[in-house]
């Protein structure tokens, strides 16, 4: 393999994520531009093979230079004084050698991580599970993005990137069968939980993940896992499960001796079974394994919008909150499609709205009929609402009005209730959304002016509405809501220091504050106070303290929300979307299990993962049919136009017409943080990524964006020095998901514009996110490779 003694320094090659190279202390070697690290992995690819020069000149264009051979000897004398910079010169190089018709690498086994991975994975399964564990985790731990991230999708790198994704889910589950076998059940569980959701066509691990639950007692999560990998099967490909499954589930049914519940079973299982275990069974094989996922991609690019759409009402009572009744109550504003309190008129008397005619001013609900027809059929009297004819219409009506019947119009119970419609209301999107924010300040309000702090910090808690963009739709009203919050745990943790002239149990009120932290730092997201990266912290560490998983789902959504202090966090991000998506699976909670996928959506599309990105935006578009939340699909027709974009084969005009489609959707979602400037910001990307004409209207409305858009715009008109005051004016990006795009903005003009300063503050800024593609951590449009930039500046 290597010309190479093992004596020998050599630097360490990377493609388990973008294709990189380290030098023999660790630190990143700069490889220069996408075509430098094109010939470097078409070379690792080749295993110390000769690839012919002809065969790099294929491999590298699609409309090949004046003088391709020329260019390719270019790169191969840059990759040589980066990989080898103490060679001297006319020196013959030792690691990337011309040799015959072209060239080849010649490094030891252990210098790509890749080759080193495979071996890894080999070996842990002749070892010991204890150790294989340790191994595998090793092994594992060596991936930082997608195999080949930037150039998985061509063709020479596809079959190799393909075969290394597969072999790391083969790590994943063999891990897990060394983890059950040492007795760690626990663990596996929590794992497969996420692995499973993230590949859904894989037999196995459905297998693994209900084998791990039943020998942690949990028989009949078990076997919902089974029925639910059923359901899946039947629903999307018309196919039963393997025999795998259906013997599994009969065992555990019978509670078969041999599952070893509870018991440290012997590594790899039955004879024979090891061995396929290990090669990874995907539901019906490799067949049936590509056609689902064809058929995943196609379910998720068509009908995405249908979520967006106005028509899904919620607003419902929550009625699993303990001790809290359902009221409804007019929102003073004809047309919405839920109903809550009144607070414009805090302690008057709350008036049912009629959900079933929304577009109705609100009556109030009469009392159920004792007749002996069903409400349903009931005629209407004259000037009286129609009854409603679903079952939950008719529940809505007859709790509203037992609830209007026997809870005082003065009840500080009416707020804490108000509290949980607003929550729901939120989700709905649209008016629903913009009314649920209205009213929670009005709320707040309300509850500050009754002086009882603990009411209030109910109120503010309750509102634990999962939040996914980073730009805030109504700054004044976050502020408003920071401000009380800030108060009320002041209130608190006075209150708390005493009670009554006695000193107070240790830890009170530790729940109420730490909902009050985390509400600080999802309303003071994309500032750059500290205050906010703080409180997230301090809830986080409550959360985890008390092992409240609602709680901690909240707490991890603050964390999120500043996760952006610098350029190049998608990988913390990804940690924290599978967190929530595992924790929240766990324990029912499918707001933040949707809103963990969503974030795995952005993070995996940041760092070029597409392929896992397309699982969490069916996911996610899965969960919110069920649960009728019609807001997640405005980010998956987003995430849809992006795809379409990153593929690079749809012409511009059907990529715009997607964005244009997917923008309609922002029209009535009742997020004006998310719309203002979105679509002509997300046309801009496109078409500076295609080298076409900007071609914008002077009108056109560039919402927050205009200061980073406007010194390109100058100079496509040739308006130079407009364009050089515009540069200097251009202010730091907000901490969110755009930033990283907007600093290539300014790294762009800067370059046109020959400002070095800038050029160098850019390439400050931007050096940590080398590995992602520059916005597409927002999973709605993207620049491109962050790196073409990085490079761009130190030109």
């Amino acid at each position: 393999m290597a010309d190479v003694s093992p004596g020998d320094v050599h630097p360490g090659l990377g493609v388990l994520g973008p294709v990189t190279a380290w030098d023999a202390d660790g630190n990143v070697i700069a490889l220069k531009g996408p075509r430098h690290r094109s010939v470097l992995a078409r070379l690792i690819i080749a295993r110390g093979r000769v690839v012919p020069v002809a065969h790099l000149v294929d491999d590298l264009w699609d409309d090949p230079p004046a003088d391709p051979v020329g260019a390719l000897r270019t790169f191969v004398a840059a990759l040589r004084r980066a990989l080898e910079p103490d060679r001297s010169p006319r020196t013959p190089a030792r690691l990337l050698v011309t040799e015959g018709p072209g060239y080849a690498l010649r490094v030891p086994m252990d210098a790509v991580d890749a080759w080193w991975f495979e071996r890894a994975v080999a070996d842990a399964a002749k070892l010991p599970p204890e150790e294989a564990t340790v191994r595998l985790d090793e092994a594992l731990g060596r991936w930082r993005g997608p195999a080949y991230a930037g150039f998985a999708e061509q063709p020479w790198a596809r079959a190799d990137s393909r075969r290394l994704t597969e072999l790391r889910l083969h790590a994943v589950e063999l891990r897990a069968e060394a983890l059950l076998s040492v007795g760690e059940a626990d663990r596996a569980a929590a794992d497969l939980r996420a692995h499973g959701a993230e590949h859904p066509w894989r037999e196995n691990a459905w297998r693994l993940l209900a084998l791990a639950l039943y020998r942690t007692g949990r028989q009949a999560d078990a076997l919902e896992v089974l029925r639910g990998a059923r359901t899946l099967l039947a629903d999307q490909l018309g196919i039963d499960p393997g025999p795998g499954l259906r013997a599994l589930e009969e065992d555990i049914l019978h509670q078969a001796e041999h599952l070893g519940r509870g018991d440290r079973p012997a590594w790899g299982g039955r004879p024979g079974e090891a061995g396929r275990r290990a090669r990874g069974d995907h539901l019906a094989g490799d067949g049936a394994s590509g056609q689902a996922d064809r058929r995943a991609r196609a379910d998720h690019g068509a009908g995405t919008a249908d979520l967006g759409q106005a028509g899904h009402s919620a607003g419902t009572a929550d009625l699993a909150q303990a001790g809290h009744s359902a009221g409804t109550a007019d929102l003073g504003q004809a047309g919405h499609s839920a109903g809550t309190a009144d607070l414009a008129q805090a302690g008057h008397s709350a008036r049912t709205a009629d959900l079933a005619q929304p577009d109705h001013s609100a009556r109030t609900a009469a009392p159920a009929q004792s007749d002996r027809h069903s409400h349903a059929d009931r005629t209407a009297r004259p000037g009286e609402a129609p009854a409603p004819a679903s079952p939950a219409g008719r529940v809505w009506e007859q709790v509203a009005a037992a609830y209007d019947r026997n809870v005082a119009p003065d009840a500080r119970a009416r707020l804490e209730s108000t509290t949980g419609l607003l929550r729901n209301l939120a989700v709905t999107g649209g008016s629903g959304l913009l009314a649920a924010r209205e009213h929670r300040v009005a709320a707040v309000a309300a509850a500050e002016e009754l002086g009882d702090p603990e009411l209030t910090a109910r109120v503010i808690g309750a509102y634990d509405v999962p939040a996914i963009w980073t730009r805030l739709d109504d700054p004044e009203q976050a502020a408003q809501v920071v401000a009380a919050a800030e108060r009320t745990l002041t209130a608190l943790t006075a209150l708390s220091s005493t009670a009554h002239g006695h000193a107070a149990t240790p830890g009170a009120h530790e729940a109420d504050k730490a909902r009050l932290l985390a509400t600080i730092a999802l309303e003071s997201r994309g500032t750059r106070l500290a205050r906010g990266p703080q409180a997230a912290r301090r809830a986080e560490e409550i959360a985890r303290r008390l092992d409240d998983p609602a709680l901690l789902a909240f707490a991890l959504n603050a964390g999120f929300m500043q996760a952006f202090d610098r350029t190049g966090l998608a990988p913390r991000r990804d940690g924290i979307g599978a967190e929530l998506v595992a924790l929240s699976a766990r324990h029912g909670l499918s707001t933040f299990e949707t809103l963990g996928h969503l974030i795995r959506l952005q993070a995996r599309s940041a760092l070029g993962d597409f392929t896992t990105a397309d699982h969490h935006a069916v996911a996610a578009d899965a969960l919110a049919i069920r649960h009728e939340r019609p807001l997640v699909g405005v980010f998956t027709r987003w995430y849809a136009a992006l795809r379409l974009d990153t593929t690079g084969r749809a012409p511009a005009t059907e990529v715009e017409a997607a964005y244009r489609d997917a923008a309609a959707l922002l029209g009535g979602a009742g997020m004006p943080g998310l719309a203002h400037g979105l679509l002509p910001l997300a046309l801009l990307c496109l078409r500076l990524r295609r080298t076409l004409p900007l071609d914008f209207d002077d009108h056109t409305d560039w919402g927050p964006y205009a200061p980073w858009v406007r010194p390109l715009l100058l100079l496509d008109r040739g308006r130079r020095s407009e364009a050089a005051d515009a540069l200097h004016a251009t202010p730091e990006p907000p901490r969110d998901l755009l930033q990283e795009a907007l600093w290539c903005l300014t790294a762009q003009a800067a370059v046109a514009l020959g400002d070095r300063r800038t050029m160098a503050r850019a390439h400050a800024a931007l050096a940590p996110a080398a590995n992602e593609l520059a916005g597409a951590g927002s999973g709605l449009l993207t620049l491109g490779p962050v790196a073409g930039y990085l490079e761009l500046c130190s030109g």
